[in-house]
């Protein structure tokens, strides 16, 4: 009777160790990786608050180039990671490559639609938050002048460039409107080439500028501390970068929707397919303008507030092209 109770006792504690594994989650950063105080910084964060809330296990890699992305995927999946996240739109191709050839490990991709059933899409209206900060630099443009920097010209970066340039439009339909991008060979991580980018819009005019171009924002930040004029930051809250020179940030919640996908995989409810976040999801949004209220005015915000409220119940409708 006694080895009976003691071997059963032992099944118990193996298949409690067994339950009380953790999570093994494992993340492939865009281009720049951590510390850019944006899009992969927001991603991190989730992930950390899924650690600490959680208990999962994740670990990360900072690729060099895209060139480097399918091998880091397929090196979680190997592994047999019960999670994979690709963050950024260069990894398309990468995911749908390792996602089909591993058919029984989860993927997150985020700001993509992959078709395919391990795959959940996270995709944002990132015109939507693009047209709120827009609203801002529309209402503090004293030139009647603004400007964006984005990173690599795509359909996807354009959507920040044409909500933003609608939001500002919005407050007033003269306001000039520059745009430019990056390119070159990192253009998600060139601080110098933002810099000279922002300095030429302020040149010409513009006295608030918008980026979205991740690593290579604090160049935009720098030059707008630099000639007196204000930035606004992107993805996560750069607000503290240059506080009072960077009015607002156009906050793209990756973190809520890492984290929100690791609860779901926990609780065994993981939706994969193709998910939507916008203004009303609270997907995208601004931050609280903890530096700037005084500089804004209560008047401006009041205004921003009430235009907010037509864009989340459908009476302002952004154009994404």
């Amino acid at each position: 009777m006694r080895k009976i109770v003691v071997f059963m006792v032992s099944i118990i504690m193996t298949i409690s160790l067994f339950a009380a594994k953790p999570l093994k989650v494992g993340i492939v950063l865009s281009t720049g990786g951590l510390g850019d105080k944006s899009f992969n910084d927001s991603a991190y964060k989730g992930l950390i608050k899924a650690k600490e809330e959680l208990g999962v296990d994740f670990k990360y890699v900072e690729p060099a180039s895209p060139a480097e992305d399918e091998e880091f995927l397929r090196e979680y999946a190997d592994a047999n990671y019960d999670l994979v996240i690709a963050t950024g739109f260069q990894m398309t191709e990468a995911v749908r490559a390792v996602a089909s050839d591993y058919p029984e490990i989860n993927f997150l991709m985020v700001d993509t639609f992959i078709d395919l059933p391990n795959v959940k899409s996270a995709v944002f209206r990132e015109d939507e938050g693009s047209f709120l900060v827009g609203v801002i630099a529309g209402l503090m443009t004293k030139n009647n002048s603004v400007g964006f920097v984005g990173g690599m010209e795509n359909p996807l970066i354009k959507k920040f460039e044409v909500g933003f340039r609608q939001g500002a439009q919005y407050v007033d339909p003269t306001i000039k409107s520059f745009a430019v991008y990056t390119t070159g060979s990192n253009p998600f991580n060139d601080p110098v080439r933002g810099k000279e980018n922002t300095l030429s819009q302020i040149s010409q005019g513009a006295d608030v500028i918008y980026h979205a171009s991740g690593g290579t924002g604090l160049g935009v930040i720098a030059a707008a501390k630099e000639k007196g004029v204000y930035a606004i930051g992107v993805d996560s809250d750069q607000d503290a970068v240059e506080p009072g020179t960077v009015l607002t940030s156009m906050l793209k919640n990756v973190d809520v929707v890492v984290y929100e996908t690791i609860k779901e995989l926990k609780e065994n409810n993981i939706k994969t397919g193709l998910t939507i976040y916008g203004v009303k999801e609270g997907g995208v949004g601004t931050t609280n303008f903890e530096f700037t209220k005084d500089i804004i005015g209560k008047e401006k915000l009041e205004k921003f507030e009430e235009i907010k409220a037509k864009l989340v119940n459908g009476e302002i409708v952004v154009e994404s092209k």
